[in-house]
């Protein structure tokens, strides 16, 4: 009977040693498969801006020319079927305006999420000089000081002007560090 029992728990380890790897692929993106300076991975956040693990997420392989013009393919997986999505560049906005909301962005691209959750976007668009980030309670990027940030967004929360008018965080992804950081060698 010993014999049997610790059979089954041997099998049943070694299947799960098996199958676990197979089905925890999205949360093995929580971060990012490589350093490749040309992708950017995105990911839902929560509350407190930390990656859901298990959750939506894309990577964004761009490139990044001279006179600050972004083009790429996005394709994000883990959302919801038939949403309508926006990728896009979000400027941080100047301290000399103090316009903060509703906020004026660039959209690279837009596509819809196909039925296995999973989105293609093919954009490009032009980005501002590097974003000065200066906010010290903005903890993602202070100290770091210059970079861009670029989103996924619902399209219905962007008008006809380009302005971000509604929010829906949790329906987001989010950048997992700045594009277009200059050396700061």
């Amino acid at each position: 009977m010993k014999k049997v029992i610790l059979s089954v728990l041997l099998a049943a380890v070694a299947i799960s040693l098996v199958t676990v790897p197979a089905f925890a692929a999205p949360m093995g993106k929580a971060i990012p498969a490589n350093n490749n300076p040309q992708n950017l991975y995105l990911y839902e956040k929560d509350a407190d801006w930390q990656i859901v693990l298990g959750g939506a997420w894309g990577k964004f392989n761009y490139r990044l020319t001279s006179d600050n013009v972004v083009s790429g393919v996005f394709n994000g997986h883990g959302l919801t079927t038939g949403d309508n999505y926006s990728l896009i560049y979000y400027p941080e906005p100047d301290n000399e305006s103090g316009i903060v909301w509703p906020r004026k962005v660039v959209i690279l691209g837009e596509g819809t999420v196909n039925d296995e959750g999973d989105i293609h976007i093919r954009g490009t668009g032009e980005l501002g000089v590097p974003d000065r980030h200066i906010d010290p309670l903005d903890v993602d990027y202070f100290p770091k000081q210059l970079g861009d940030k670029i989103w996924l967004v619902l399209s219905d929360d962007i008008n006809e002007e380009f302005f971000i008018t509604g929010w829906n965080p949790s329906e987001y992804l989010f950048e997992f560090k700045l594009i277009n950081t200059p050396s700061l060698d």
